[in-house]
Protein backbone atom coordinates (compact mmCIF):
# COMPACT_ATOMS: atom_id res chain seq x y z
CA UNK A 1 0.00 0.00 0.00
CA UNK A 2 1.28 3.25 -1.13
CA UNK A 3 1.59 6.14 1.06
CA UNK A 4 1.66 9.86 0.28
CA UNK A 5 4.28 11.86 2.41
CA UNK A 6 3.15 15.10 3.58
CA UNK A 7 5.31 17.48 2.30
CA UNK A 8 6.47 19.70 5.11
CA UNK A 9 7.75 18.02 8.50
CA UNK A 10 10.14 18.66 11.41
CA UNK A 11 12.51 15.89 12.60
CA UNK A 12 13.50 15.69 15.96
CA UNK A 13 16.84 13.54 15.12
CA UNK A 14 17.94 11.13 18.44
CA UNK A 15 21.65 10.32 18.05
CA UNK A 16 21.99 7.28 20.44
CA UNK A 17 22.24 3.57 19.27
CA UNK A 18 21.55 0.41 20.74
CA UNK A 19 21.93 -2.65 18.16
CA UNK A 20 19.72 -5.71 18.22
CA UNK A 21 20.10 -8.77 17.44
CA UNK A 22 19.20 -9.18 13.54
CA UNK A 23 22.10 -7.03 11.53
CA UNK A 24 19.28 -6.05 9.01
CA UNK A 25 17.49 -4.29 11.73
CA UNK A 26 20.09 -2.94 13.98
CA UNK A 27 18.31 0.16 14.31
CA UNK A 28 18.89 3.26 16.27
CA UNK A 29 16.31 6.07 17.39
CA UNK A 30 17.08 8.48 14.96
CA UNK A 31 14.04 11.12 14.65
CA UNK A 32 10.40 12.53 15.15
CA UNK A 33 8.71 15.04 13.18
CA UNK A 34 6.93 17.73 14.53
CA UNK A 35 4.53 20.21 12.30
CA UNK A 36 5.75 23.74 12.35
CA UNK A 37 4.39 26.74 10.71
CA UNK A 38 7.59 28.04 10.05
CA UNK A 39 10.80 26.38 10.62
CA UNK A 40 13.41 29.51 11.12
CA UNK A 41 10.87 30.33 14.42
CA UNK A 42 10.40 26.86 15.46
CA UNK A 43 14.22 26.61 15.51
CA UNK A 44 14.40 29.82 16.95
CA UNK A 45 12.12 29.04 20.15
CA UNK A 46 13.59 25.85 20.63
CA UNK A 47 17.11 27.09 20.76
CA UNK A 48 15.10 30.03 23.04
CA UNK A 49 13.37 28.26 25.48
CA UNK A 50 15.19 24.59 25.37
CA UNK A 51 18.42 25.59 25.53
CA UNK A 52 18.65 23.64 22.52
CA UNK A 53 21.56 25.00 19.59
CA UNK A 54 21.63 25.79 16.44
CA UNK A 55 23.26 23.79 13.34
CA UNK A 56 25.50 25.86 11.18
CA UNK A 57 24.26 26.20 7.00
CA UNK A 58 20.93 24.97 8.49
CA UNK A 59 18.10 27.25 9.03
CA UNK A 60 15.67 24.42 10.30
CA UNK A 61 17.69 22.04 12.37
CA UNK A 62 19.10 22.24 15.91
CA UNK A 63 21.15 20.35 18.37
CA UNK A 64 19.92 19.51 21.43
CA UNK A 65 22.43 17.39 22.99
CA UNK A 66 20.81 13.33 22.03
CA UNK A 67 18.60 15.37 19.81
CA UNK A 68 19.38 16.88 16.77
CA UNK A 69 15.96 18.74 15.60
CA UNK A 70 15.02 19.19 12.08
CA UNK A 71 12.06 21.74 10.98
CA UNK A 72 9.77 21.97 8.55
CA UNK A 73 6.48 23.27 7.42
CA UNK A 74 3.04 22.25 7.57
CA UNK A 75 -0.16 23.31 9.23
CA UNK A 76 -1.44 20.55 11.67
CA UNK A 77 -4.67 19.12 12.44
CA UNK A 78 -4.08 19.00 15.97
CA UNK A 79 -1.76 19.05 18.76
CA UNK A 80 -0.03 15.94 20.18
CA UNK A 81 -2.29 14.85 22.89
CA UNK A 82 -4.77 12.58 22.28
CA UNK A 83 -2.77 10.61 19.31
CA UNK A 84 -0.13 7.36 20.37
CA UNK A 85 2.73 10.28 20.92
CA UNK A 86 1.55 12.25 23.82
CA UNK A 87 4.61 14.17 24.37
CA UNK A 88 8.20 14.73 23.99
CA UNK A 89 10.48 15.45 27.34
CA UNK A 90 13.42 17.31 28.20
CA UNK A 91 15.12 17.56 31.63
CA UNK A 92 16.31 20.95 33.45
CA UNK A 93 18.97 21.03 36.68
CA UNK A 94 16.81 23.32 38.48
CA UNK A 95 13.56 23.11 36.99
CA UNK A 96 12.19 25.39 39.07
CA UNK A 97 14.12 28.31 37.87
CA UNK A 98 13.14 27.31 34.67
CA UNK A 99 9.85 26.69 34.94
CA UNK A 100 9.23 30.13 36.29
CA UNK A 101 11.26 31.90 33.23
CA UNK A 102 8.62 29.95 31.17
CA UNK A 103 5.58 31.30 33.11
CA UNK A 104 7.16 34.90 32.83
CA UNK A 105 7.25 34.22 28.68
CA UNK A 106 3.97 33.11 28.57
CA UNK A 107 1.98 36.11 30.53
CA UNK A 108 4.24 38.39 27.80
CA UNK A 109 2.42 36.27 25.54
CA UNK A 110 5.29 34.83 23.42
CA UNK A 111 4.64 31.72 22.49
CA UNK A 112 4.81 29.81 25.77
CA UNK A 113 1.72 27.88 26.93
CA UNK A 114 1.71 26.20 30.27
CA UNK A 115 -0.32 23.14 31.63
CA UNK A 116 -1.37 23.46 35.18
CA UNK A 117 -2.07 20.60 37.32
CA UNK A 118 -5.82 20.56 39.33
CA UNK A 119 -4.43 23.05 41.85
CA UNK A 120 -3.43 25.61 39.56
CA UNK A 121 0.00 24.65 39.80
CA UNK A 122 2.58 24.25 37.53
CA UNK A 123 5.01 21.45 38.52
CA UNK A 124 4.58 18.37 40.69
CA UNK A 125 6.90 16.13 42.50
CA UNK A 126 5.94 12.32 41.58
CA UNK A 127 7.27 10.55 44.89
CA UNK A 128 10.20 8.25 44.26
CA UNK A 129 10.69 9.86 40.32
CA UNK A 130 10.95 13.51 39.85
CA UNK A 131 9.42 17.21 39.71
CA UNK A 132 7.68 17.71 36.47
CA UNK A 133 5.75 20.36 34.50
CA UNK A 134 3.82 20.85 31.02
CA UNK A 135 4.43 23.60 28.65
CA UNK A 136 3.40 23.29 25.09
CA UNK A 137 4.99 24.65 21.81
CA UNK A 138 3.47 27.20 19.87
CA UNK A 139 2.13 24.19 17.08
CA UNK A 140 0.74 22.18 19.49
CA UNK A 141 3.61 19.58 20.59
CA UNK A 142 2.99 18.84 24.26
CA UNK A 143 6.52 18.68 25.93
CA UNK A 144 7.22 17.56 29.33
CA UNK A 145 9.69 19.40 31.29
CA UNK A 146 11.50 17.55 34.34
CA UNK A 147 14.17 17.45 36.97
CA UNK A 148 16.39 14.67 36.49
CA UNK A 149 19.98 14.98 36.97
CA UNK A 150 21.22 11.74 35.25
CA UNK A 151 20.02 12.51 32.19
CA UNK A 152 19.70 16.32 30.89
CA UNK A 153 18.36 18.04 27.52
CA UNK A 154 16.83 15.49 26.10
CA UNK A 155 15.06 13.36 27.86
CA UNK A 156 12.10 11.11 26.56
CA UNK A 157 9.72 10.47 24.04
CA UNK A 158 6.38 9.40 26.04
CA UNK A 159 3.75 7.54 23.88
CA UNK A 160 0.38 6.39 25.17
CA UNK A 161 -1.35 3.29 23.97
CA UNK A 162 -4.31 1.32 25.39
CA UNK A 163 -1.79 -1.67 25.96
CA UNK A 164 1.46 -0.44 27.29
CA UNK A 165 2.77 -3.74 27.78
CA UNK A 166 2.26 -5.11 23.98
CA UNK A 167 3.45 -1.59 22.21
CA UNK A 168 6.85 -1.70 24.26
CA UNK A 169 7.43 -5.32 23.39
CA UNK A 170 6.64 -4.30 19.74
CA UNK A 171 9.34 -2.13 19.73
CA UNK A 172 11.81 -3.74 21.42
CA UNK A 173 11.18 -6.65 19.36
CA UNK A 174 11.18 -4.26 15.75
CA UNK A 175 13.47 -1.92 16.73
CA UNK A 176 15.43 -3.37 19.55
CA UNK A 177 16.59 -0.85 22.69
CA UNK A 178 17.10 -1.70 26.11
CA UNK A 179 14.30 -3.00 28.06
CA UNK A 180 14.81 -1.24 31.74
CA UNK A 181 13.05 0.78 34.44
CA UNK A 182 13.38 4.84 34.44
CA UNK A 183 14.12 5.79 38.26
CA UNK A 184 13.26 1.70 38.83
CA UNK A 185 9.39 2.97 38.32
CA UNK A 186 8.46 3.42 34.75
CA UNK A 187 8.86 0.60 31.97
CA UNK A 188 10.53 1.81 28.62
CA UNK A 189 13.10 1.37 26.48
CA UNK A 190 16.78 2.77 26.84
CA UNK A 191 18.57 3.94 23.47
CA UNK A 192 21.39 5.54 24.51
CA UNK A 193 20.31 8.36 26.71
CA UNK A 194 17.26 8.41 25.34
CA UNK A 195 13.84 6.92 26.74
CA UNK A 196 10.89 5.94 24.75
CA UNK A 197 8.15 5.26 27.59
CA UNK A 198 4.46 4.24 27.13
CA UNK A 199 1.84 5.12 29.20
CA UNK A 200 -2.00 3.96 29.21
CA UNK A 201 -4.75 5.39 27.39
CA UNK A 202 -7.59 4.65 28.59
CA UNK A 203 -10.76 6.74 27.24
CA UNK A 204 -11.84 6.86 23.53
CA UNK A 205 -9.40 6.00 20.61
CA UNK A 206 -6.55 7.48 20.05
CA UNK A 207 -6.17 9.55 17.28
CA UNK A 208 -3.20 8.59 14.30
CA UNK A 209 -0.34 10.59 14.43
CA UNK A 210 -0.32 11.62 10.57
CA UNK A 211 -0.98 15.39 10.01
CA UNK A 212 -0.88 16.11 14.07
CA UNK A 213 2.00 18.55 15.50
CA UNK A 214 4.05 14.81 16.14
CA UNK A 215 3.43 12.99 12.74
CA UNK A 216 5.92 10.19 13.31
CA UNK A 217 8.68 8.74 14.97
CA UNK A 218 11.50 7.11 13.00
CA UNK A 219 14.42 4.60 13.04
CA UNK A 220 17.64 4.22 11.36
CA UNK A 221 19.22 1.09 9.98
CA UNK A 222 22.03 0.38 8.31
CA UNK A 223 20.71 -1.92 5.39
CA UNK A 224 16.88 -0.37 4.53
CA UNK A 225 16.29 -2.57 2.18
CA UNK A 226 16.60 -5.99 4.21
CA UNK A 227 15.08 -4.51 7.50
CA UNK A 228 11.97 -3.68 5.43
CA UNK A 229 11.98 -7.45 3.83
CA UNK A 230 12.32 -8.92 7.12
CA UNK A 231 9.78 -6.45 8.66
CA UNK A 232 7.63 -7.33 6.18
CA UNK A 233 7.78 -11.33 6.74
CA UNK A 234 7.12 -10.86 10.22
CA UNK A 235 3.61 -9.24 9.17
CA UNK A 236 4.95 -5.72 10.43
CA UNK A 237 2.22 -3.12 8.35
CA UNK A 238 4.32 -1.26 4.63
CA UNK A 239 3.02 1.94 3.85
CA UNK A 240 5.51 2.88 1.66
CA UNK A 241 8.47 0.85 0.00
CA UNK A 242 12.05 2.82 -0.04
CA UNK A 243 12.47 5.79 -1.86
CA UNK A 244 14.31 9.15 -1.74
CA UNK A 245 11.87 11.53 -1.39
CA UNK A 246 11.40 14.98 -3.05
CA UNK A 247 13.78 17.83 -1.81
CA UNK A 248 15.86 15.64 -0.10
CA UNK A 249 19.20 16.43 0.88
CA UNK A 250 20.95 13.62 0.46
CA UNK A 251 20.24 10.29 -1.44
CA UNK A 252 19.20 8.21 1.71
CA UNK A 253 16.18 6.57 1.17
CA UNK A 254 13.09 6.59 3.44
CA UNK A 255 10.32 3.66 3.84
CA UNK A 256 7.00 4.44 6.35
CA UNK A 257 5.49 1.32 8.20
CA UNK A 258 2.50 1.16 10.71
CA UNK A 259 3.31 0.82 14.28
CA UNK A 260 0.72 0.53 17.36
CA UNK A 261 -1.81 3.13 18.10
CA UNK A 262 -2.20 4.83 15.01
CA UNK A 263 1.60 5.81 15.15
CA UNK A 264 3.34 6.11 12.20
CA UNK A 265 6.76 5.41 11.64
CA UNK A 266 9.89 5.95 8.91
CA UNK A 267 12.94 3.71 9.01
CA UNK A 268 15.91 5.34 7.15
CA UNK A 269 19.04 4.85 5.73
CA UNK A 270 21.90 5.90 7.76
CA UNK A 271 22.72 9.03 5.05
CA UNK A 272 19.22 10.42 6.02
CA UNK A 273 19.66 14.29 6.29
CA UNK A 274 15.87 15.29 6.32
CA UNK A 275 13.88 17.17 3.86
CA UNK A 276 14.34 21.06 3.07
CA UNK A 277 11.46 22.74 3.89
CA UNK A 278 8.83 23.54 1.37
CA UNK A 279 6.17 27.09 1.83
CA UNK A 280 2.91 26.60 0.39
CA UNK A 281 1.86 30.31 1.18
CA UNK A 282 4.63 32.29 -0.80
CA UNK A 283 2.07 34.04 -3.14
CA UNK A 284 1.65 37.17 -3.16
CA UNK A 285 -1.42 39.80 -5.24
CA UNK A 286 -0.16 40.01 -8.55
CA UNK A 287 -1.72 43.40 -8.63
CA UNK A 288 1.39 45.35 -9.43
CA UNK A 289 1.78 42.58 -12.55
CA UNK A 290 0.03 44.48 -15.53
CA UNK A 291 -2.19 47.22 -15.44
CA UNK A 292 -5.55 47.36 -13.95
CA UNK A 293 -9.01 48.98 -14.88
CA UNK A 294 -11.39 50.08 -11.25
CA UNK A 295 -14.73 48.74 -12.63
CA UNK A 296 -17.63 51.45 -12.04
CA UNK A 297 -20.51 51.64 -10.04
CA UNK A 298 -23.79 51.99 -12.08
CA UNK A 299 -23.88 55.50 -11.40
CA UNK A 300 -20.18 55.94 -12.60
CA UNK A 301 -18.08 56.12 -9.87
CA UNK A 302 -15.11 54.20 -8.99
CA UNK A 303 -16.16 50.77 -7.49
CA UNK A 304 -14.27 50.23 -4.22
CA UNK A 305 -17.25 47.72 -2.50
CA UNK A 306 -16.62 44.23 -0.71
CA UNK A 307 -15.17 42.81 2.16
CA UNK A 308 -11.62 43.34 2.41
CA UNK A 309 -8.99 42.17 5.08
CA UNK A 310 -6.11 43.55 6.14
CA UNK A 311 -4.63 40.27 7.19
CA UNK A 312 -1.78 39.89 4.71
CA UNK A 313 -0.33 43.43 5.93
CA UNK A 314 -0.10 41.79 9.60
CA UNK A 315 3.11 42.47 10.87
CA UNK A 316 4.77 44.91 7.96
CA UNK A 317 6.30 47.24 10.84
CA UNK A 318 5.45 51.19 10.12
CA UNK A 319 8.82 52.20 10.23
CA UNK A 320 12.24 50.58 8.23
CA UNK A 321 13.99 48.30 10.60
CA UNK A 322 18.25 48.97 10.48
CA UNK A 323 18.59 45.51 9.44
CA UNK A 324 16.54 45.71 6.32
CA UNK A 325 19.54 47.60 4.81
CA UNK A 326 18.71 48.44 1.48
CA UNK A 327 16.54 45.78 0.48
CA UNK A 328 13.11 46.77 -1.73
CA UNK A 329 11.22 43.76 -0.40
CA UNK A 330 11.56 40.80 2.01
CA UNK A 331 11.81 37.23 0.70
CA UNK A 332 8.80 35.33 0.58
CA UNK A 333 10.67 33.06 3.00
CA UNK A 334 11.34 36.22 5.14
CA UNK A 335 7.42 37.73 4.74
CA UNK A 336 6.05 34.40 6.31
CA UNK A 337 8.71 34.20 9.23
CA UNK A 338 7.79 37.96 10.27
CA UNK A 339 4.74 36.80 10.41
CA UNK A 340 4.90 34.03 12.28
CA UNK A 341 6.73 36.28 15.22
CA UNK A 342 3.97 38.25 14.87
CA UNK A 343 1.91 35.59 16.19
CA UNK A 344 3.92 34.13 19.00
CA UNK A 345 4.05 37.43 20.44
CA UNK A 346 0.38 37.37 20.51
CA UNK A 347 0.02 34.00 22.22
CA UNK A 348 -1.57 35.03 25.60
CA UNK A 349 -5.17 34.76 25.53
CA UNK A 350 -5.84 32.81 22.59
CA UNK A 351 -4.53 29.82 20.96
CA UNK A 352 -2.78 30.45 17.54
CA UNK A 353 -5.65 28.65 15.91
CA UNK A 354 -7.90 31.79 16.84
CA UNK A 355 -5.66 33.98 15.02
CA UNK A 356 -7.05 35.49 11.73
CA UNK A 357 -3.53 35.74 10.82
CA UNK A 358 -2.15 32.49 11.26
CA UNK A 359 0.41 30.26 8.54
CA UNK A 360 -1.67 28.06 7.18
CA UNK A 361 -4.84 29.25 7.91
CA UNK A 362 -5.64 32.39 6.27
CA UNK A 363 -5.85 32.93 2.35
CA UNK A 364 -3.52 35.51 1.50
CA UNK A 365 -0.16 34.99 1.98
CA UNK A 366 2.00 37.71 4.08
CA UNK A 367 3.31 40.65 2.60
CA UNK A 368 7.03 41.08 1.45
CA UNK A 369 6.49 44.70 2.41
CA UNK A 370 9.47 45.99 3.91
CA UNK A 371 7.64 48.93 5.98
CA UNK A 372 4.44 51.11 6.10
CA UNK A 373 6.30 54.22 6.09
CA UNK A 374 6.59 54.99 2.24
CA UNK A 375 7.49 59.35 2.53
CA UNK A 376 10.01 59.93 4.24
CA UNK A 377 12.09 57.91 1.33
CA UNK A 378 14.15 56.10 4.00
CA UNK A 379 11.31 54.72 5.97
CA UNK A 380 12.01 56.43 9.15
CA UNK A 381 9.34 58.96 11.07
CA UNK A 382 10.70 62.69 11.17
CA UNK A 383 12.07 63.80 14.21
CA UNK A 384 9.19 64.49 16.94
CA UNK A 385 8.78 68.81 18.09
CA UNK A 386 9.56 69.25 21.67
CA UNK A 387 5.91 69.12 22.84
CA UNK A 388 5.91 65.34 20.98
CA UNK A 389 9.12 64.11 22.69
CA UNK A 390 7.02 65.70 26.19
CA UNK A 391 3.78 63.75 24.79
CA UNK A 392 5.70 60.87 23.81
CA UNK A 393 7.24 60.66 27.70
CA UNK A 394 4.23 61.07 29.25
CA UNK A 395 2.48 58.35 27.33
CA UNK A 396 5.02 55.82 27.73
CA UNK A 397 4.84 56.73 32.31
CA UNK A 398 1.01 56.24 31.56
CA UNK A 399 1.53 52.97 30.55
CA UNK A 400 -0.64 50.25 32.91
CA UNK A 401 2.78 48.35 33.60
CA UNK A 402 4.49 51.45 34.48
CA UNK A 403 1.68 53.17 36.48
CA UNK A 404 -1.34 51.51 38.29
CA UNK A 405 -4.33 52.68 36.67
CA UNK A 406 -6.41 54.96 39.37
CA UNK A 407 -9.59 55.18 36.90
CA UNK A 408 -10.90 54.25 33.77
CA UNK A 409 -9.78 57.48 32.03
CA UNK A 410 -5.77 56.29 32.92
CA UNK A 411 -6.66 53.35 30.23
CA UNK A 412 -6.83 53.77 26.19
CA UNK A 413 -9.36 54.19 24.57
CA UNK A 414 -8.83 50.61 22.86
CA UNK A 415 -8.92 48.99 26.19
CA UNK A 416 -12.23 50.84 26.98
CA UNK A 417 -13.62 49.68 23.56
CA UNK A 418 -14.55 53.37 22.50
CA UNK A 419 -12.22 53.42 19.51
CA UNK A 420 -8.76 52.77 18.03
CA UNK A 421 -9.05 55.91 16.65
CA UNK A 422 -7.57 57.38 13.24
CA UNK A 423 -5.72 55.89 11.44
CA UNK A 424 -5.46 53.40 14.48
CA UNK A 425 -9.01 51.66 13.26
CA UNK A 426 -7.38 50.60 10.27
CA UNK A 427 -3.93 49.17 10.74
CA UNK A 428 -3.95 44.94 10.76
CA UNK A 429 -3.71 43.03 13.71
CA UNK A 430 -3.54 39.41 14.84
CA UNK A 431 -7.77 39.55 14.20
CA UNK A 432 -10.74 41.23 13.16
CA UNK A 433 -8.84 42.56 10.08
CA UNK A 434 -12.29 42.68 8.29
CA UNK A 435 -12.90 46.16 6.61
CA UNK A 436 -16.50 46.27 4.27
CA UNK A 437 -16.76 49.16 2.19
CA UNK A 438 -20.43 50.36 0.61
CA UNK A 439 -20.98 52.95 -1.73
CA UNK A 440 -23.93 55.31 -3.06
CA UNK A 441 -24.51 58.43 -4.81
CA UNK A 442 -22.64 60.66 -2.81
CA UNK A 443 -21.35 58.61 -0.38
CA UNK A 444 -18.88 55.88 0.74
CA UNK A 445 -19.47 53.54 4.04
CA UNK A 446 -16.61 52.27 5.78
CA UNK A 447 -16.56 49.85 8.32
CA UNK A 448 -13.97 48.03 10.21
CA UNK A 449 -14.31 45.04 12.38
CA UNK A 450 -12.09 46.11 15.13
CA UNK A 451 -14.69 47.31 17.46
CA UNK A 452 -16.56 47.39 15.02
CA UNK A 453 -16.93 51.30 13.78
CA UNK A 454 -18.41 52.85 10.54
CA UNK A 455 -17.97 55.73 8.73
CA UNK A 456 -20.37 57.42 6.21
CA UNK A 457 -18.22 59.83 3.84
CA UNK A 458 -20.09 62.55 1.81
CA UNK A 459 -18.03 62.69 -1.71
CA UNK A 460 -19.80 65.67 -2.89
CA UNK A 461 -18.67 69.30 -1.94
CA UNK A 462 -19.61 70.13 1.43
CA UNK A 463 -18.23 72.20 4.50
CA UNK A 464 -16.15 70.71 7.40
CA UNK A 465 -18.12 70.25 11.19
CA UNK A 466 -17.59 73.29 12.68
CA UNK A 467 -14.36 74.57 14.73
CA UNK A 468 -16.27 74.00 17.82
CA UNK A 469 -17.54 70.33 17.12
CA UNK A 470 -14.76 68.26 18.07
CA UNK A 471 -15.22 63.82 17.36
CA UNK A 472 -13.39 60.89 18.28
CA UNK A 473 -12.90 60.34 14.52
CA UNK A 474 -12.70 62.94 13.30
CA UNK A 475 -14.97 65.26 10.33
CA UNK A 476 -14.58 63.13 6.92
CA UNK A 477 -14.82 64.59 3.83
CA UNK A 478 -14.36 62.56 0.52
CA UNK A 479 -13.56 63.26 -3.06
CA UNK A 480 -12.50 61.49 -6.57
CA UNK A 481 -9.40 62.13 -8.02
CA UNK A 482 -9.40 59.76 -11.10
CA UNK A 483 -9.70 56.34 -9.69
CA UNK A 484 -8.80 57.26 -6.00
CA UNK A 485 -10.89 58.24 -3.22
CA UNK A 486 -9.19 60.73 -1.01
CA UNK A 487 -10.50 61.59 1.79
CA UNK A 488 -9.46 64.54 4.24
CA UNK A 489 -10.48 64.42 8.09
CA UNK A 490 -9.80 67.05 10.79
CA UNK A 491 -11.74 68.06 13.84
CA UNK A 492 -10.31 65.41 16.36
CA UNK A 493 -11.04 65.69 19.59
CA UNK A 494 -7.74 64.41 20.82
CA UNK A 495 -8.74 61.50 22.65
CA UNK A 496 -8.34 58.67 20.17
CA UNK A 497 -4.32 59.62 19.74
CA UNK A 498 -2.25 57.76 17.21
CA UNK A 499 1.14 58.08 18.33
CA UNK A 500 0.33 61.18 20.57
CA UNK A 501 -1.06 62.97 17.61
CA UNK A 502 -3.62 66.05 19.35
CA UNK A 503 -6.50 67.77 17.90
CA UNK A 504 -4.49 69.62 15.30
CA UNK A 505 -4.08 66.66 13.44
CA UNK A 506 -5.12 66.00 9.72
CA UNK A 507 -5.07 63.05 7.76
CA UNK A 508 -5.38 62.62 4.39
CA UNK A 509 -6.23 58.94 3.63
CA UNK A 510 -6.22 57.60 -0.20
CA UNK A 511 -7.85 54.47 -1.61
CA UNK A 512 -7.02 53.17 -4.92
CA UNK A 513 -8.25 49.69 -6.23
CA UNK A 514 -4.84 48.65 -7.59
CA UNK A 515 -6.23 45.30 -8.82
CA UNK A 516 -9.03 42.71 -9.11
CA UNK A 517 -8.12 41.80 -5.51
CA UNK A 518 -6.34 44.75 -3.84
CA UNK A 519 -6.91 47.49 -2.47
CA UNK A 520 -3.85 50.01 -1.45
CA UNK A 521 -4.49 52.54 1.25
CA UNK A 522 -2.07 55.65 2.24
CA UNK A 523 -2.74 58.08 4.61
CA UNK A 524 -0.35 61.13 5.42
CA UNK A 525 -0.18 62.59 8.99
CA UNK A 526 0.20 66.26 9.34
CA UNK A 527 0.55 67.46 12.89
CA UNK A 528 2.64 70.10 13.20
CA UNK A 529 2.60 70.26 16.90
CA UNK A 530 3.95 66.58 17.22
CA UNK A 531 6.23 65.99 14.02
CA UNK A 532 8.78 68.42 12.26
CA UNK A 533 7.16 67.32 9.02
CA UNK A 534 4.26 65.55 7.31
CA UNK A 535 4.77 61.90 6.70
CA UNK A 536 3.19 59.05 4.94
CA UNK A 537 2.57 55.30 5.11
CA UNK A 538 0.94 52.59 2.96
CA UNK A 539 -0.06 49.05 2.91
CA UNK A 540 -2.86 47.25 1.36
CA UNK A 541 -6.43 45.26 1.58
CA UNK A 542 -6.79 41.62 -0.15
CA UNK A 543 -10.29 40.85 -1.54
CA UNK A 544 -12.40 38.10 0.53
CA UNK A 545 -16.09 38.32 -0.18
CA UNK A 546 -16.52 34.52 -0.70
CA UNK A 547 -15.19 33.69 3.01
CA UNK A 548 -14.73 36.28 5.27
CA UNK A 549 -17.42 37.86 7.01
CA UNK A 550 -17.63 41.10 9.72
CA UNK A 551 -18.65 39.38 12.78
CA UNK A 552 -20.40 41.12 15.88
CA UNK A 553 -17.08 43.25 18.09
CA UNK A 554 -18.06 42.06 21.75
CA UNK A 555 -14.71 43.73 22.91
CA UNK A 556 -14.68 42.43 26.90
CA UNK A 557 -18.28 41.46 27.53
CA UNK A 558 -20.49 43.71 30.17
CA UNK A 559 -16.57 45.18 30.61
CA UNK A 560 -15.09 42.74 32.80
CA UNK A 561 -12.46 43.24 32.20
CA UNK A 562 -12.29 46.66 32.68
CA UNK A 563 -13.67 45.86 36.57
CA UNK A 564 -10.75 43.09 36.38
CA UNK A 565 -7.96 46.11 35.67
CA UNK A 566 -9.15 48.08 38.33
CA UNK A 567 -9.91 46.10 41.06
CA UNK A 568 -6.47 44.04 40.43
CA UNK A 569 -4.43 47.46 40.40
CA UNK A 570 -6.41 48.41 43.91
CA UNK A 571 -5.16 44.89 45.46
CA UNK A 572 -1.35 45.15 44.07
CA UNK A 573 -1.02 48.69 45.46
CA UNK A 574 -2.38 47.42 48.74
CA UNK A 575 0.51 44.33 48.46
CA UNK A 576 2.79 47.77 47.76
CA UNK A 577 1.66 49.92 50.95
CA UNK A 578 1.07 46.93 53.25
CA UNK A 579 4.17 47.19 56.12
CA UNK A 580 6.49 44.27 55.81
CA UNK A 581 5.46 41.55 58.33
CA UNK A 582 1.49 41.76 58.21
Amino acid sequence: MQRKIPSVLIAIALLAAIPIQAAERAAQTHHVHLAASNATEAVKWYVEHLECKSIEARSDAIDCGAVEIEFVVRPTLGGSQGTGVNHIGFSFKDLNAKMAELEAVGVRGSGVRLQRFDDGATLRQVPGLFEHGFIFDPWGTRIELVEDSETLGFHHIHLHSADPDATLEWYSKVFGGQRAKLKRQLDGLLFGRVWLLVGSHLEGRLAPTDQRSVDHLAFVVPDLEAAVAEMSSDGVELLHEPTVPENARASAKRAFLSGPDGVLIAIVETAWAGVEPQYRWVAESNADAEPYTTPRTPWGEPDLQGIWTGNAAHGIPLERPAEAGENEALTPEEAAARRERGTLRSIWGYEREWRDTTLGYVKSAPSTQVAMVIDPPDGRLPALTAKGQRRAAAALDARTYRRLAEGPEDLSTYVRCITRGLPGMMMPGVYNNGLQIVQSPGYVAIQKEMIHETRVIPTVARPHLGPDLKQWLGSSRGRWEGDTLVVEVIGFNGRASYRESDENLKLVERYRRVGFDTLEYQFTIDDPTIWTSPWTGMFRFVKDDTQYELVEYACHEGNYGMTNILSGARAKEKLVNEPAGQ
